[in-house]
């Protein structure tokens, strides 16, 4: 399992959030961001092969949330033969990271156009930059995170055994992927559990079993 460390985290707060002004501007500012919609939005992470995605499918099924996944949005803007999909496969294809704001305003379209008020976000926030520009620009904070904690070796286990015929199923590339996760997405978990928003499930336990706690969650929520 990862063990997040809560030493080293600063957290700057200004105090002019103190000021009523300030916090009306912001409200509505949060209003305006997303066409007016209130939300509840929830980010679900976790290292490859912890099988978030299968439970994403799971919540959507039993609680009504709309999946948003970062990847899928940025791969569908590419097939879309747009002007911006075109930007954003030259970036990929350059080797160079798609920039936070680019991602955040495909998920904050996607909230708008999008006919629900619960939305799950999969594998976002991936790093700090990403959540502080998504907490910037959209002006809203995630109810809670959802945080499937899985060790290393499962993980391993798991992605070399899923015989997709991915090309990024071998033990380097995965090994890199779960180096990438530990130094970019830890930080983020850590920081909101700081907050007392993270909601941490084990998932080394076979899916079903982990759908349980789930559950747990999503009906106290409810």
């Amino acid at each position: 399992m990862f063990s997040l460390n809560h030493g080293g985290i600063l957290v700057a707060m200004s105090t002019a959030m103190d000021d009523p002004d300030v916090l009306t501007e912001k409200k509505d500012i949060n209003e305006n961001m997303l066409g007016g919609k209130k939300v509840k939005i929830i980010f679900v992470l976790g290292g490859p092969g912890s099988g978030k995605g299968t439970q994403c499918s799971n919540i959507v099924e039993h609680f009504g949330f709309i999946h948003l996944s970062a990847g899928e949005l940025l791969r569908a803007e590419i097939n879309s033969g747009s002007e911006n999909g075109t930007m954003i496969d030259t970036i990929i294809t350059e080797g160079k990271i798609v920039p936070s704001e680019i991602t955040i305003k495909l998920l904050q379209e996607a909230i708008i156009k999008g006919g629900n008020d619960k939305y799950i976000i999969d594998g976002f926030p991936r790093n700090e930059e990403n959540r502080v520009v998504f907490e910037s620009v959209i002006s809203i904070s995630p109810e809670f995170v959802l945080f499937f904690d899985c060790s290393e070796e499962e993980m391993e286990r798991r992605l070399l055994g899923r015989n997709q015929g991915r090309s990024d199923d071998n033990i380097e590339t995965i090994r890199k992927r779960l180096k990438v996760f530990v130094e970019s997405s830890l930080p983020v978990i850590e920081y909101y559990e700081s907050k007392g928003m993270v909601k941490k499930i084990d998932a080394t336990k076979p899916a079903p079993e982990v759908f349980e706690d789930v559950k747990a969650i999503f009906t106290h929520m409810a």
